[in-house]
C-alpha cells in the first residue's frame, strides 16, 4: 500500500497529514459513528463527484448528521487538497463522524460539530497480471449488519471476511446470504449469463455502488444488455463471467471461484470490452 500523500484536511482546514490530530472521544473512534467515501481522481479530476457525494448525504442522512457542506463546497474543498498534493491521478478519502462529546453517550447527541477528515494517496497501479490472468475469489456467508447501504466507517465485519479471503489465497470475498448474491466485502459483483449482464438490486443488504453505475454506462456505450435481479448462488457458480468493481478497483474479472474455473477460466469477451471503455470512460468525463 503506497504511503498517502503529506496534505490532508482536518478541522476545516488543509494541514499536514503527519500533525493531524483527532480527539479520542470522538463518536467514530468509539462507536464507529461516522461515514466515508473513496473518491477517484483522473487527471487531478474528481471522478463521478456528484454520485459520490450523493451517496454521502444518503449516508449521512440514515445517521441523522447533517451534511456539514453544500455540494459545492465540498467540490472546492476536495479540489483545493488534490491540486496541493499534486493533481494527476489519485484516490481521495473522506470520512465525517459525528464529533466528539465530554464522554461515551450510547443516545445520540444531534448537535455536535461533525469531524471532517480527507486525504490522497496515490493512484493504485493494477498489476499487468491482473488484466491477463484475472483475479480469484472464494465465497462466504455474509455476516455483515443489515443496513450495508449505510457506508459506515464501522468495517470490522467487512474486514473479518476479507482477512478469510487473503488467508486463502484469494482477492476478494464474494458474499451470499440466504442463497442470493450479496456483494463482495469491498466491491459490487456483476455476473455474466448468457450475454447478459446481472446486478443484485439495491437494498439494505448492499452498498449502492458508484462504480456499479461507471459499469452499466460502459455498458450501454456498448449496447450490452444487462438488468438489475436476484441472483441465486447457484447462477453465481454456473457463470460465463464474474466481474469485480469498486472505486479503485474499477473493474475486474474474476477467473477462479472457490477453486473452480469461472466459464474459460480467463477474462472473457464482454469484461474486456467493458474494460476498455471504461478506460475511456474515466479520461473523458
Amino acid at each position: 500500500m503506497a504511503q498517502p500523500y503529506p496534505h490532508c484536511f482536518l478541522e476545516g482546514r488543509q494541514q499536514a497529514l503527519a500533525d493531524a490530530r483527532i480527539s479520542p472521544l470522538d463518536r467514530s473512534f468509539l462507536f464507529g459513528d461516522g461515514v466515508y467515501e473513496v473518491i477517484p481522481v483522473y487527471d487531478g479530476r474528481l471522478f463521478r463527484f456528484a454520485a459520490h457525494a450523493e451517496r454521502l448525504a444518503r449516508s449521512l442522512a440514515a445517521l441523522q448528521m447533517i451534511d456539514p457542506y453544500s455540494r459545492e463546497q465540498w467540490r472546492q474543498i476536495l479540489e483545493d487538497l488534490v491540486t496541493v498534493n499534486g493533481g494527476g491521478d489519485q484516490s481521495v478519502y473522506v470520512q465525517v463522524s459525528r464529533g466528539h462529546e465530554a464522554g461515551r453517550n450510547h443516545i445520540l447527541p444531534l448537535k455536535l460539530t461533525p469531524t471532517v477528515f480527507a486525504y490522497c494517496a496515490p493512484w493504485p497501479t493494477t498489476d499487468s497480471a491482473v488484466l491477463r490472468d484475472g483475479v480469484r475469489c472464494i465465497t462466504l456467508q455474509d455476516t455483515r449488519w443489515a443496513r450495508c447501504d449505510i457506508k459506515s466507517v464501522a468495517l470490522l465485519a467487512n474486514i473479518l471476511l476479507r482477512q478469510q479471503a487473503t488467508e486463502a489465497g484469494a482477492t476478494e470475498a464474494i458474499l451470499l446470504r440466504d442463497g442470493r448474491l450479496t456483494e463482495g466485502s469491498a466491491s459490487t459483483v456483476h455476473v455474466v449469463l448468457d450475454g447478459e449482464i446481472i446486478t443484485p438490486p439495491n437494498s439494505h443488504r448492499i452498498l449502492p455502488g458508484t462504480t456499479r453505475g461507471v459499469v452499466i454506462d460502459c455498458a450501454d456505450a456498448l449496447k450490452l444488455a444487462h438488468r438489475t435481479a436476484e441472483v441465486s448462488e447457484s447462477q453465481l457458480r454456473s457463470a460465463d463471467e464474474i466481474w469485480l468493481a469498486s472505486a479503485t478497483r474499477e473493474v475486474q474479472a474474476v477467473t477462479l471461484l472457490d477453486n473452480q474455473p469461472v466459464g474459460t477460466g480467463q477474462p472473457g469477451a464482454l469484461w474486456q470490452r467493458v474494460y476498455a471503455r471504461y478506460q475511456t470512460y474515466k479520461r473523458e468525463s
